[in-house]
């Protein structure tokens, strides 16, 4: 009779094992915000792409991605242990890992920090000190510059689309060593696009953030006119900018066709939240730029001159 009753005692403790394995998994994923960090994963392989000068070294290629990774995880996660207590009066964010009580601060503090110390040095010992330099730099604006500003001054979202466009920039200095006008160009894109993004955000969720006193565009607009106006104008700075590498030769002629009609898609979804200034479109724009984001990464990439 022991015989047979154990096999379900052994499978219970199984399947807690594994609820707690996953339940670990997922906030580690969390602490690290790992969709945001896809997304620089992204940005510096295109820029490493985009900077290779011959053949693409993809040895080289998987060192830039997995340094880059370890140091927009160890940046991720440092941001949520500076940010608990913020996060626990916002109803987006009090399920954090750590607001929500299911780890400790020092355990988060200790895990960003080893994360950001070894995606530095990774970088520094097997790319070369100039990707170093700029992972260091994504990490020390993303949290002593941006983090604090968030509080103070409505600029935060300018301070932090710049650790948020230097990524695709450690991917060409990774792979060239050097940093071309090119470079910059992906830089300048990834910086203004952020803006529409980040205006889309802080109008969807205008009252969380009020509740943490984070000074947003959206914080003292009533109607949304503010936000959606500013979002409309650096959509239209975007069709610009996004340009550039055409000019510089980056990119063949090709590009511009592209580039183009996704912009003018962009323009239109922000135009229409200006029109309506309604969460539901402000929301629009966020999935808008989401989708924008990817097609033009990979319009560089396959027109790459």
């Amino acid at each position: 009779m022991k015989t047979a009753a154990n096999p379900p005692v052994n499978v219970e403790l199984a399947g807690t094992e594994r609820e707690i394995n996953r339940r670990l998994g997922s906030d580690f994923a969390e602490l690290i915000k790992a969709r945001l960090t896809l997304l620089v994963l992204l940005t510096t392989a295109v820029g490493f792409y985009l900077g290779s000068a011959g053949p693409i070294n993809y040895g080289a290629l998987f060192h830039a991605v997995f340094g880059t990774a370890l140091a927009a995880a160890g940046a991720a996660a440092l941001n949520q242990w500076w940010e608990r207590r913020l996060d626990a009066l916002m109803q987006r964010t009090k399920t954090r890992p750590i607001p929500a009580g299911r780890m400790l601060p020092r355990n988060a503090l200790i895990v960003g920090s080893l994360l950001a110390i070894a995606g530095v040095s990774y970088l520094a010992i097997v790319c070369n000190w100039l990707s170093a330099a700029f992972a260091a730099a994504t990490i020390l604006i993303y949290i002593f510059a941006y983090t604090p500003l968030k509080r103070i001054s409505t600029a935060n979202t300018l301070v932090g689309a710049i650790p948020g466009a230097l990524p695709p920039m450690i991917g060409w200095a990774a792979a060239s060593g050097r940093l071309d006008p090119g470079a910059w160009s992906l830089f300048a894109i990834l910086f203004f696009w952020q803006m529409p993004h980040f205006f889309a955000i802080a109008w969807m969720y205008r009252e969380d953030y009020a509740r943490a006193d984070f000074q947003m565009v959206s914080r003292d607009d009533e109607t949304g006119t503010r936000s959606a106006s500013q979002s409309v104008f650096f959509c239209i700075v975007l069709l610009l900018i996004s340009g550039i590498p055409a000019f510089l030769g980056v990119v063949n002629s090709s590009y511009v066709f592209v580039e183009l009609i996704l912009n003018a898609l962009f323009i239109i979804v922000a135009m229409r939240f200006l029109r309506t200034q309604l969460v539901a479109d402000a929301r629009k724009l966020f999935l808008a730029s989401i989708v924008y984001l990817p097609l033009l990464l990979l319009a560089l990439v396959l027109t790459k001159a």
